[in-house]
């Protein structure tokens, strides 16, 4: 049996990668900083995932186990060098730290000449999540243990999507996650052979990971800021107000026709995928609350996130963006005290006003096109 580590053994990890891992006879080794989570994974050695829907298909995750990342650094790195695969879902700004634990045992494998290929794939809601990890890890290495890597590690970066609601179960382990999934793999950076069932690989990464932010990102986040705004306590109940439901589907359009012209996606195909997606948010097992969805909204405001990025794209393009427009002034209400971005940008829009908390957040100049549409919408 293949041996895999996986950092982040949280409902993500254990509803999705290690399922699919699982399902690829990979033994798991879950790392994390959660005693409980660990002691139950070390004890149970399985776990159950239940599929939300009509049916709630429940699957069993046999071959686990866990190491404490705190407590048990030894049999951490023994679990490293014995790996055949390396994955991560912790979070994008976790990574430096995933790389600092990573370099002993890269070091081992460099000074034994350990002659196996291993992939690191970060499999987080990031762009290019495995090179960020690459480009944290090699500056640690000894220039030997540099050369190894160059020769036998490689860092494919990858796309994931699995809405994986918040949750609280009787059983600790047990996690409830949606039906639909996609994985995407970048084929062009693996080292040797990686088979993991379910996933897809491609070398046109950056098509499908535009594909899944701008429409099941977006989409997700439209619904969630607008829904805040009409008191809505969750995407579901959200979605059974038709003037939402309209403002998605306007605003897939407009990211669905800038991804098809952009790269190329078959036209009936990407409408497919937006219905599909779409379908997934009226998912009336799935209870996901509208703060949870649309927490952080100085970074989902950013210029390289999921509304300015192809606002700026279709303006490129000279494709409409009426519908994105309307989410980032949805957006801009966003007023929930839970959340610290939220707090600190209704501060900014108080203190500095509208328009310089717009050129702050999103990086765009004063004169930009995009952001004097939205100001004038104010």
């Amino acid at each position: 049996m293949k041996k895999a580590v996986h950092f982040g053994a949280g409902n993500i990890g254990r509803g999705f990668i290690g399922l699919l891992l699982n399902r690829s006879d990979y033994f798991v080794n879950f790392v994390d900083v959660n005693d409980a989570l660990i002691d139950a994974l070390r004890e149970r050695q399985s776990y159950t995932v239940e599929l939300i829907d009509d049916n709630s298909e429940k699957v069993v995750v046999n071959n686990v186990s866990g190491i404490n990342s705190k407590t048990e650094l030894d049999k951490l790195q023994s679990a490293l060098i014995e790996a055949d695969l390396i994955t991560t879902a912790v979070g994008p700004n976790i990574l430096p730290i995933i790389a600092k634990s990573l370099v002993n045992s890269i070091e081992h494998r460099a000074e034994h000449k350990i002659e196996s290929y291993l992939n690191i794939i970060a499999c987080e809601n990031t762009i290019e999540g495995s090179t960020k990890l690459m480009n944290a890890l090699l500056p640690l290495l000894s220039e030997k243990a540099q050369a190894y890597v160059k020769e036998w590690v490689g860092f494919p970066d990858s796309a994931v999507d699995r809405i994986v609601p918040n949750q609280k179960n009787d059983d600790i382990l047990w996690v409830k996650v949606e039906p639909f999934y996609e994985w995407v793999v970048d084929q062009t950076k693996i080292k040797g052979e990686l088979n993991i069932d379910g996933v897809h690989f491609t070398d046109t990464l950056e098509a499908y990971i535009e594909r899944k932010l701008f429409t099941v990102n977006t989409g997700h986040t439209t619904v969630a800021y607008a829904g805040f705004l009409k008191g809505y306590p969750t995407i579901k109940d959200a979605m059974l107000d038709e003037s939402i439901v309209k403002l998605v589907e306007k605003v897939l359009s407009e990211t669905g026709s800038m991804l098809v012209k952009k790269h190329g996606f078959d036209e009936d195909l990407q409408k497919e995928y937006i219905v599909k997606t779409i379908k997934r948010f009226k998912n009336p097992s799935i209870i996901d609350e509208v703060t949870r969805v649309g927490r952080s909204p100085l970074r989902k405001l950013s210029k390289g996130d999921r509304f300015i990025k192809p606002m700026l794209e279709c303006e490129a393009l000279g494709l409409s963006y009426d519908g994105l427009v309307e989410s980032v002034l949805n957006a801009l209400k966003f007023d929930c005290v839970e959340d610290e971005e939220s707090v600190k940008l209704q501060t900014m829009i108080k203190d500095i006003g509208l328009e310089n908390t717009l050129i702050d957040v999103t990086g765009l100049e004063k004169d930009h096109p995009i952001l004097q549409k939205i100001i004038k919408l104010t």
